[in-house]
């Protein structure tokens, strides 16, 4: 069959940034060289990088311009993921496992692939290559192979004229499951041995300190969804080599490449992938979804196939974040410094592995946060149960301990007699400070200092809330402002106000000796007699803003107005995943990379005589894995802190909970785009807020109870509170402008500011979150 013609969304195939009016196309191909990254990598070499405040310009970096997509967004021209339509296109729908852990015993598909209309019905025995894929270990089955471990799992897919003749199709299919006992509690594999990674971390000897006051307690996390509002969808391609073509909805097209090619059987460069109009992430698109069962179904029928999930199917169709069970103890002296501190901690991985490796790895190393303490013992494992599987999420780790060392900080400070905020800043990281792992804090001036002593970011930022008074409680309140809203529940009685503080450290970009880097390309030409930039990379705009980020870039590199971002797909060399925060970092350096090029051959070369293009690949400082038995190593390539100050309302005779205001105190490194920044740090703070006192997913002996937006409840602009934003600019010397990684650490920080705050008004301890009305009334002898 002759190979269709490729389909690029509304908004998505050539995205110009600049002033208004026509533009065409590049003269010829662009980037007619391939762009790849070499087979063995050279050590870093940060062309990219330094540190300074680039010449003001117009839509540069320091600016807020207008985001390129921005009114395709608005007026519904944009095309997403789930938008996407082809001629002649089939519609593809997966059966899922009913039940949490059971046996195949046979699978019948006869009554399916008769039903008129149903052109293919495939389960494991059609995969054409490897059975198997993962992000980290290739444990996860393209199909259900004689076990299911989780309710969920994909065991068939079905192409057919519509999508509700494919979910007919699909009840069709006659399975028969022997049902075996879920194995759901993440302790219980623990200590059968069946985990993904134990890590520990090991420094000093906590039974050798005699403290002044010790703090013990047991922590929970629930089970967080990303929640993002597009669905998991994509459409796929035959084409006429034999290949396929995948426009889709991902965070990294080359990793779903180098996954989907061995299943499929065919050569990577049989295989092209686009990335489609993602409606959010949060890590939720990490891992693959309909991206193998479309190519083969396409490959199967040699028509296109659409799959796109519903909300239910969504929940069950991608990872999680990690539930966790904490325990920690922490010791200081009298003078208020942490002698030592200890930890186990459980994260729930689900069946298969994912990305849980990692996340314990965060787990481990940020075990105590931006913290001096000489004595650690740290044990961290990521356990396989047959919950939902669990993965990438926003803080990745970070989130869960952060929860629980800053209500240890708070606990452990009342017990000295100290405020919150003066027991952090005594025991806050400095200039040459070392965390638990032995990693040095060397990402600010070292000429700087604080009376005489290393500065310390975290003093100083916890300093400016002086700044930044608490609200106060107006004398008359609407019942909108009061916990529970327009429910009516209180005129004001029983409400008690409460204050409470939290700090996030987060790491940016990858970790551990990962070979971490980006590849763009740009070129400068004539068009028309305007000079025009084009930019070729394969980063995911996910809604962070990258996409105007990169057009910033090239204004102020290379003092242009015409900027033009070309399709984000595998014809350009990997730009990693967009996640750990680090985008702006690692494809921001590699576009910074290739301006600098660019200008440079400008210099000899006159653009009347033709284009002007470089590509280059950018990569961050080398990191080493943490020791398997001392966890110690230098782990991380740069390090992010955040401040929520939370003020909370509580009906402590209902349990209602009111967030009133969140301030924020964020250290950025450089501001790129004020704007989007604001709404990374909003968007995190919000992700925290839901945690903290609505976000979770319930599930019991292995089945998920609340897969809707009905159920699974999350933060509306009715629970966001007014914030208020102090952003600091300590350059990181070794990153492109200094910046440092901004998405993640309002995430961490702001749910135990939260919860501190709801503790504050009722004395309660909240150990576990979300935070629960009747976790704030059971003291009370009765249900809300």
């Amino acid at each position: 069959m002759p190979e269709p013609a490729r389909h690029e969304p509304n908004g998505r195939a050539a995205i110009t940034a600049g002033a208004p009016g026509p533009i065409a196309p590049p003269s010829s191909e662009p980037f007619a060289a391939p762009i790849a990254a070499p087979k063995s990598p050279t050590p870093p070499t940060r062309a990219a990088g330094g540190v300074g405040t680039p010449t003001p310009r117009t839509g540069g970096v320091g600016s807020s311009p207008a985001r390129p997509e921005a009114e395709a967004k608005v007026n519904g021209a944009f095309d997403y993921a789930s938008d996407l339509s082809f001629p002649g296109m089939l519609w593809g729908h997966t059966l899922r496992s009913p039940h949490p852990r059971a046996r195949l015993r046979s699978i019948d598909t006869a009554a399916a692939r008769a039903i008129p209309g149903v052109e293919a019905v495939l389960t494991a025995a059609d995969v054409p290559g490897k059975l198997h894929y993962g992000l980290i270990e290739d444990d996860q089955p393209v199909l259900s192979l004689g076990e299911v471990n989780y309710e969920g799992e994909p065991v068939a897919i079905v192409a057919a004229a519509t999508l509700d003749l494919a979910r007919r199709a699909a009840e069709r299919i006659e399975v028969d499951y022997e049902l075996l006992e879920p194995r759901c509690d993440p302790e219980e594999a623990v200590e059968a041995g069946d985990f993904f990674r134990y890590q520990p971390v090991r420094l000093g000897d906590p039974e050798s300190q005699v403290p002044a006051a010790v703090v013990a307690r047991e922590y929970v996390v629930g089970m967080q969804d990303q929640a993002p509002l597009g669905p998991e969808s994509g459409a796929a391609v035959p084409t006429a080599d034999g290949g396929v073509e995948l426009h889709v909805a991902t965070q990294w097209v080359h990793s779903d490449l180098e996954q989907i090619a061995p299943c499929l059987g065919l050569e990577p460069d049989r295989i092209h992938m686009a990335i489609a109009g993602i409606g959010g992430a949060f890590g939720a698109r990490e891992d693959l979804s309909v991206q193998v069962h479309m190519a083969m179904l396409a490959l199967a029928t040699g028509r296109p196939v659409k799959m796109m999930y519903d909300r239910a199917e969504s929940f069950w169709g991608h990872v999680h974040r990690h539930p966790a069970r904490m325990r920690y103890e922490h010791a200081a002296d009298a003078d208020g410094k942490l002698l030592y501190v200890k930890a186990r901690i459980v994260l729930d991985g689900g069946a298969y592995a994912s990305t849980t490796e990692a996340v314990v790895g965060n787990a481990a190393s940020l075990a105590v946060g931006p913290y001096e303490v000489e004595h650690v013992s740290v044990d961290a494992w990521g356990a396989r149960t047959n919950n939902p599987p669990c993965g990438a999420m926003r803080g990745f780790g970070g989130v869960q301990t952060c929860f629980a060392y800053e209500s240890q900080m708070d606990a452990l400070a009342e017990a000295l007699g100290l405020s919150p905020v003066e027991f952090r800043r005594r025991n806050a990281v400095a200039q040459g400070s070392k965390l638990i792992t032995g990693q040095v804090v060397d990402a600010y001036d070292p000429d700087r200092a604080d009376n005489g002593k290393p500065f310390s970011p975290l003093a100083d930022m916890l300093g400016r809330f002086k700044d930044l008074p608490v609200p106060a409680v107006p004398a008359g309140r609407d019942i909108v402002d009061l916990p529970g809203g327009t429910g009516n529940t209180t005129h004001g009685e029983g409400v008690r106000r409460g204050v409470g503080y939290g700090v996030g450290l987060k790491n940016v970009c990858y970790s551990e000796g990962f070979d971490d880097y980006s590849t763009a390309g740009v070129r400068l030409e004539l068009v028309d007699g305007q000079t025009v930039a084009f930019v070729h990379t394969a980063a995911a705009e996910v809604g962070q803003g990258h996409w105007s980020l990169q057009t910033q870039i090239v204004r102020t590199e290379l003092d242009v107005d015409r900027v033009e971002l070309l399709p984000n797909d595998t014809k350009a060399g990997s730009a990693g995943s967009s996640s750990a925060s680090r985008q702006s970092y690692m494809t921001g350096g590699a576009v910074k990379a290739a301006c600098e090029a660019v200008r440079e051959l400008l210099q000899d070369h006159d653009l009347a005589d033709g284009p002007v293009e470089a590509t280059r690949v950018f990569r961050h400082r080398a990191t080493k894995p943490m020791d398997p038995v001392t966890g110690q190593g230098e782990s991380h390539v740069q390090l992010a802190l955040c401040v929520h100050r939370a003020t909370v309302d509580v009906d402590i005779e209902l349990g209602l909970v009111k967030v009133v205001d969140l301030t924020c105190v964020q250290d950025v490194g450089k501001i790129m785009n004020p704007v989007a920044l604001e709404g990374q740090i909003h968007g995190g703070s919000a992700q925290g807020l839901g945690l903290a006192v609505m976000e979770e997913m319930i599930t019991e002996q292995g089945r998920v109870r609340n897969a809707s937006f009905t159920d699974y409840l999350i933060p509306t602009i009715l629970d966001m509170p007014p914030m208020r934003l102090r952003i600091v600019e300590n350059a990181d010397p070794e990153s492109p402008y200094g910046l440092r990684g901004a998405g993640e650490p309002p995430t961490l920080s702001s749910t135990p500011a939260i919860v501190a705050a709801i503790r504050d008004a009722t004395g309660l301890a909240l150990t576990q979150i979300p935070v629960r009305p009747e976790h704030l009334t059971a003291h009370l002898g009765r249900q809300p």
